[in-house]
């Protein structure tokens, strides 16, 4: 271990002596001095876990964020801000800060091996509501929105992840891959799919996690150039779907491919093994047409690189004694929603919110299932499942353009409206903290 350094940070309402440790094994951490008050670990430095840390910090309990990455994750896909989840960032005082960096994006289309749209949605359309939201962020972006807003009076922990958890009735005991072991009045995970907090609070995660027999790569490509600011999608037999959107930057694009396993078919792949992951790609989608072998090409060297099967979490309930879920890790919509987002910001506010209220952590984690869960589970409601999305065949995908091109008129239009006032489905409570 390198020698500790002391250092002197200005947080937002006091100066703090903050301690650095720069640990070849441990990580990063950040850490304020200690303090007379509540001590909550969270696990993910996700947008749920950021949020979280924001609000809790605001009600005054001392707040460190364990994170495998080595540093805050940059880039990354768009996500959307729409319904009570931009709510809730208009709370946290950066909706304005998010429209300045939000991508400009004319919509989305759907388009034949040639490039030639057969059905788009406008970005306008739906009231900014529909596929395309009104507010389109990139994943890093908002992060470091997050990370602005949270200031220094939150401790890191970075390159590092949850290993053990044994709670008794004063605390939640915590072993750490890295770390020393610590104790903490409370552990909330809020680090995604495959959760280590659920895993070890909960249990194995094929035990909650249902999947979607979809598996998607995403990656940062180079621009392409006739797009003309529309999000385009390509569906090819066999459940292939290749996806390119403008990016915030001009020399580049945001990129998806997405496939179906064939019938019978068991995918096995080692998420660590790259080259495995991207020689998959070849072969699903070797002469699939329209950009695809560009975007293959781009997926070998992207920095931001990821592939993993799509799937939807289910708990009885989001709360284990001192333990709580948030976000992905407690009830993951999946990306096909469009609400992942949406879910994480109200899940992260309500909790922190019911915590902050001075009700005991019981009642406060009953509360925080009670109010979140119908919406939640309201954004797992896939119309139509993965089909739409993925067809199998030349037929499906035929119809689901033509439903897409009527998307804006009867009777097609309704159906979509109910589909993306799901955003807003909930009424969200005031808190003490809120701006």
């Amino acid at each position: 271990m390198k020698a500790s350094t002391v250092v002197t940070a200005i947080g937002r309402s006091k100066t703090a002596t903050v301690l650095v440790r720069d640990c070849s094994l441990a990580g990063t951490v950040r850490t304020l001095g200690t303090m007379n008050k509540r001590h909550i670990l969270i696990s993910g430095a996700s947008i749920a876990g950021l949020a979280c840390a924001y609000w809790l910090r605001n009600y005054g309990f001392a707040v460190t964020i364990v994170e495998i990455a080595p540093a805050p994750r940059a880039g990354g896909q768009a996500v959307d801000l729409r319904g009570a989840g931009r709510t809730v960032v208009e709370r946290m005082g950066m909706l304005e800060d998010a429209r300045s960096i939000g991508l400009e994006q004319a919509g989305i289309s759907w388009v034949d091996e040639h490039g030639r749209s057969r059905a788009a949605i406008s970005s306008d359309d739906f009231d900014g509501e529909g596929f395309i939201s009104e507010i389109e962020i990139l994943r890093g972006d908002l992060v470091d929105l997050l990370n602005r807003r949270i200031g220094d009076e939150v401790e890191y922990l970075f390159n590092d992840t949850i290993t053990e958890l044994a709670q008794d009735a004063n605390g939640v005991d915590v072993v750490f891959r890295h770390a020393p072991a610590r104790r903490f009045d409370l552990v909330i995970g809020a680090d995604g799919l495959h959760s280590s907090a659920r895993a070890a609070a909960f249990g194995p995660e094929e035990q909650f996690v249902n999947s979607l027999g979809l598996y998607t790569a995403w990656f940062t490509a180079p621009a392409f150039d006739d797009l003309d600011g529309w999000y385009q999608t390509y569906n090819c037999a066999g459940g292939l779907v290749a996806s390119i959107r403008p990016g915030r930057i001009s020399t580049e694009s945001k990129a998806a491919l997405s496939f179906r396993p064939r019938r019978g078919e068991t995918i096995r792949y080692d998420r660590r093994d790259r080259l495995a992951q991207v020689a998959l790609l070849d072969e699903r989608f070797a002469g699939a047409g329209w950009h695809t072998a560009r975007l293959l090409e781009a997926a070998r060297t992207a920095s931001d690189f990821s592939l993993d099967g799509m799937g939807q979490v289910d708990l009885d309930r989001w709360f284990n004694g001192r333990v709580a879920l948030i976000g992905d890790a407690a009830a993951c919509p999946s990306p096909l929603s469009g609400l992942g987002t949406s879910v994480a910001l109200v899940g992260a506010y309500v909790l922190a919110g019911e915590l902050g209220s001075g009700a005991g952590h019981v009642a406060a984690f009953e509360a925080y299932d009670r109010i979140v869960r119908p919406y939640a589970q309201g954004a797992q409601q896939l119309a139509g499942g993965t089909g739409g999305f993925a067809p199998m065949n030349e037929l499906t995908i035929r119809l689901v353009q033509a439903s897409m091109s009527w998307a804006t008129r009867w009777p097609v239009r309704g159906f979509m409206e109910k589909q993306f006032n799901k955003s807003t489905d909930i009424e969200l409570p005031y808190y003490s903290s809120d701006l």
